[in-house]
């Protein structure tokens, strides 16, 4: 088993930065101790609901922090391109290409109204391969479980999100999980790079290669034979319900999981609910050519959007998952500690984290304190 002391706001750091081999970041790595890094644009995509209010937050935050970033926003709503295909707006897709770097808020899909997931386009437009989640236990936020450590790594752009489906005979529906072997060696690579610039000891593949034997028996054997290239990671294999079943027993014996789509998308939910739900944790995806969106990966709640009373808090954990991709660690820590600060001190708290203040008053507390800093 993996063990780990309870996380302070401190040695959370380790576990969220994204770039898996400085060598290959494209951006400045400037230290911040003697002169200020060069200002680097991002492609802000504020989303729906609440997402203006979280993503105002932010911009607050990091203004108070004076990190270095220029935010250019960019609203994203499906059209139909040329031949009747959804695309994203194009002075979108021409800011993240120029850019690289997007922090976005939650957008709504409408159900069953023919309109493809803005996440998925997303997705696919920049082949955000890889989706990162450090689920680590925020001292000072009660849940049963103290000292969760652990990251997800799930495949972004295959299996059974892949989105092939058809109508065999009436009443009969075929969906197909399509496995690849690029994209398994990609996702395993990504995995094990991570581990080894995390400091992280252990990559565990999840899979169900006992039943889907040819699509699971694929991704499993990429990660075995990745695993060869890093003898300094300790690699071990295991079945996704038995993966569920140790992960509510002790979270502490895991440390990187890497999995496919589907499985991914449950496990990182449940690693979440394990911290204290979607609102408290971060979100990266990485894509190819140094493409990264970085996204709060809660609803839009439109129930109390335009209310002042929303959590910015996962937002602004990936926010500074992305200063750390970017290179701009001192920022990044700055940030995380007055926010791990402000939820420890239980004074200045949104409802959902178990508070009555509102989201300009959490917003603040948490400026203040980057203020104190300086």
């Amino acid at each position: 088993a993996v063990r780990r002391p309870a996380v302070s706001a401190a040695s959370f750091t380790r576990g969220v930065s994204t770039q898996p081999d400085t060598s290959c970041n494209t951006h400045t790595h400037t230290h911040t101790h003697n002169l200020t890094p060069p200002m680097q644009t991002v492609t802000l995509i504020p989303g729906d609901g609440i997402g203006p209010e979280i993503s105002s937050a932010v911009m607050k935050i990091f203004e108070a922090a004076k990190a270095p970033i220029r935010w250019e926003e960019r609203n994203v709503t499906a059209i139909k391109g040329p031949g009747g295909r959804w695309m994203i707006p194009p002075d979108a897709k021409e800011s993240m290409d120029r850019s690289k770097i997007g922090l976005k808020g939650p957008l709504k899909t409408p159900i069953a109204a023919g309109h493809p997931s803005m996440n998925l386009l997303l997705r696919k437009t920049f082949d955000l391969y890889a989706n990162v989640r450090p689920c680590v236990s925020i001292e000072g936020y009660k849940t049963p479980y103290t000292d969760v450590n652990l990251v997800t790594i799930r495949e972004n752009t295959e299996g059974e999100y892949s989105g092939i489906e058809h109508v065999i005979v009436d009443g009969v529906v075929q969906s197909i999980k399509l496995i690849t072997e690029d994209a398994s060696r990609r996702i395993a690579e990504y995995a094990f790079e991570y581990a080894r610039n995390n400091q992280r000891t252990s990559v565990t593949a999840v899979h169900k290669a006992n039943i889907m034997r040819m699509s699971d028996g694929l991704f499993l054997r990429k990660c075995r034979e990745v695993a060869e290239n890093y003898k300094d990671i300790k690699f071990t294999e295991m079945y996704l319900d038995t993966v569920c079943l140790n992960m509510v027993q002790d979270p502490t014996q895991f440390d990187v999981l890497v999995m496919p789509n589907l499985y991914g998308d449950i496990l990182s939910d449940l690693c979440a609910g394990l911290i204290g739900g979607l609102g408290v944790t971060p979100s990266g995806n990485i894509g190819a050519n140094g493409v990264a969106i970085f996204e709060s990966v809660h609803g839009t709640a439109p129930d109390i959007a335009g209310l002042d009373m929303a959590n910015p808090t996962a937002l602004l954990l990936s926010a500074v998952m992305m200063l750390r991709h970017m290179g701009l660690h001192d920022y990044g820590n700055k940030i995380q500690t007055a926010c791990f600060d402000t939820i420890r001190d239980k004074k200045v708290l949104t409802k959902d984290l178990g508070g009555n203040s509102k989201c300009s008053e959490f917003t603040a507390e948490i400026c203040r304190r980057i203020q104190d800093m300086a």
